[in-house]
């Protein structure tokens, strides 16, 4: 059982950080800038809780995938990753 969580944690967290690079490359496309420039612009405007926040919407195709072959402890890892992703969000936006 905690074998299957933790796996479903690191699915979690592979999908939430494409989920940040590909949300950084859609906007540096939008606003014709490089990939790294955008990042450290989100980076140093302290606006990085945004990318984080846009970047769990992967999560959701995971753990309905995950629901969907009755996966439900990979189920509950990706949605502890959820919550550690909006815990991390929340401390970066208020701190």
């Amino acid at each position: 059982m905690k074998k299957e969580i933790f796996i479903g944690f690191l699915v979690g967290i592979i999908s939430n950080t494409l989920g940040v690079i590909v949300c950084t490359f859609i906007v540096a496309q939008l606003k014709n800038q490089e990939f790294v420039h955008t990042f450290n612009l989100y980076l140093n405007s302290q606006n990085l809780w945004m990318l984080l926040t846009l970047g769990a919407l992967p999560n959701l195709a995971a753990f309905f995938g995950f629901l969907k072959i009755n996966r439900e402890y990979r189920a509950r890892g990706v949605l502890l990753a959820t919550f550690v992703t909006a815990i991390t969000a929340y401390l970066i936006y208020f701190l």
